[in-house]
């Protein structure tokens, strides 16, 4: 079953090029500091036990030096992952395993969705967030917690927080999309509107956990909240014992490192690939500095993973034992999300798509059997209408183009004539005859098409051209 608006437990609402390959770079030292079962050292002198063995053709990771990122503060450990499991039964769905025909086709082995977007609250933040303020002292939870997020995070702390009887205060953009904020109250928080930005958001929500006492619950750099996101790794290698791949999205980095301390630990020749949107990716080059580093004003339709700067606690993790990380398009990421809807008819958001978008354009360079993790199924109703026909458009369903015509009686039917026997469906079309660009004798026609694909509209270019038609330009739908 999808995720749909306005379910119970469900979600509240919540260009095509290649991808760019970023391998997590191997440390400079790899003295100590290794990874034994059930652990991800925290220093590089406190280390022992074998290394995780890296997958086939990947430089082999070590931890970072004293000093470095990864160095002297709590990380998570295996036993860590299971404790939280244990924390969230009951509470948290084990989301099902569903299998991907069209994908496997492409990828030449079977290719599975780990469907988080059917959690509660529509995503698998409260995982994470129940894990975090069942962890609190009876002190803390009586002081209340807060949170700042545009949408998953809040709803997932606010479902927590109210399951466990505590109060909570969620700081929400004032542009967030008002489903989003409606479910989160619905959950039981306080909603306070603040900021354009969530980073604005986010000051908000610590100065006011300064001044009240209250718990600041970090949507990913916090231990806590990454041993509760790793569970899914742990249900993934339950539910797919023979997995070789898992594709993850990545924005702070709390579920791709939560999934990767249980997958190593338990399967270290599993290859663990992350995922960020080209336009949002704050890890490739924070990889390669060995530290997070800030990218300045990230720009995704992805927002579930438009992060402009990786955790600190994720960060080392990510570093240690993700094998890779891709950026994907916002094409691809489009593309994606139909596809889920499409073929799968599962309601994805574009964060839960991106590990979707990555095997779409590289599919060949997976090793099956993949799992792809849907993160979260919180999309606004009126970003998903602008999403879809933006991804129509990628996959070639729609054409746009911009033709000069002579301006006489009956030309604009006789174009439309051509288009009919193309079988290629006029939406709209803008007819312009007096403008200082047209000569005397011409006119200008923009027209919006419905089309089946690439080859339509290939073939639809050419018939315009062979009937003597000028193409001026392609425009965007």
């Amino acid at each position: 079953m999808a995720a749909r608006l306005g379910d119970e437990d469900g979600p509240g609402s919540g260009s095509g090029s290649a991808s760019h390959l970023t391998s997590a770079p191997a440390p400079a030292s790899a003295a100590g500091g290794a990874v034994s079962e059930g652990s991800v050292s925290d220093s590089a002198s406190e280390g022992s036990g074998p290394v995780a063995p890296a997958p086939k053709g990947s430089a082999p990771k070590g931890s970072a030096p004293e000093g470095s990122a990864s160095a002297g503060a709590r990380t998570v450990t295996l036993d860590d992952v299971r404790s939280a499991q244990k924390t969230l039964s009951g509470i948290s769905r084990l989301t099902a395993l569903e299998g991907s025909r069209y994908l496997s086709g492409l990828v030449g082995s079977p290719v599975h969705f780990k469907c988080e977007n059917l959690q509660r609250t529509g995503s698998f933040k409260l995982r994470g967030g129940y894990v975090r303020i069942a962890g609190l002292s009876p002190e803390e939870r009586a002081a209340g917690v807060v949170a700042a997020s545009a949408g998953n995070h809040a709803q997932g702390v606010a479902l927590a927080a109210s399951l466990l009887g505590v109060r909570s205060t969620v700081f929400m953009p004032e542009g967030a999309p008002l489903p989003k904020i409606a479910a989160t109250r619905d959950y039981g928080a306080e909603v306070r509107l603040c900021g354009q930005i969530v980073d604005e958001t986010m000051r908000a929500a610590q100065e006011y956990a300064e001044r009240t006492g209250a718990v600041f619950i970090h949507p990913f750099d916090h231990p806590d909240i990454i041993a509760g996101q790793g569970t899914v790794g742990l249900e993934i290698l339950e539910q797919c014992p023979e997995v070789r791949t898992v594709v993850v999205g990545i924005g702070g980095g709390g579920l791709a490192a939560g999934i990767a301390v249980a997958v190593k630990a338990l399967r270290p020749d599993v290859r663990v690939v992350g995922v960020q949107a080209e336009g949002a990716a704050a890890y490739p080059p924070s990889l390669a500095a060995g530290r997070p580093v800030t990218i300045d004003a990230p720009v995704t339709m992805a927002d579930g993973i438009k992060v402009g700067r990786p955790g600190e606690v994720p960060f080392r993790i990510i570093e240690e034992l993700v094998d890779e990380v891709r950026t994907v398009t916002e094409d691809e990421l489009s593309s994606a999300l139909l596809l889920c809807l499409e073929r799968a008819k599962l309601v994805v958001e574009p964060a839960g798509a991106s590990p979707v978008a990555a095997l779409l354009s590289d599919p060949k360079s997976f090793e099956g059997p993949v799992v792809a993790v849907l993160s979260g199924g919180n999309v606004d109703p009126l970003l998903m209408q602008r999403i879809l026909r933006h991804g129509m458009a990628a996959a070639g369903r729609y054409l746009s183009l911009r033709l000069r015509l002579t301006d006489r009686p009956g030309a604009l039917a006789t174009l439309l004539g051509v288009l009919s026997t193309l079988d290629a469906n006029v939406l709209d079309v803008s007819h312009v005859r007096t403008n200082p660009r047209l000569g005397l004798s011409e006119a200008e026609v923009e027209l919006h098409l419905e089309t089946k694909g690439t080859d339509h509209c290939e073939d639809v270019r050419e018939a315009l051209r062979g009937a003597g038609y000028t193409v001026m330009a392609e425009v965007m739908v």
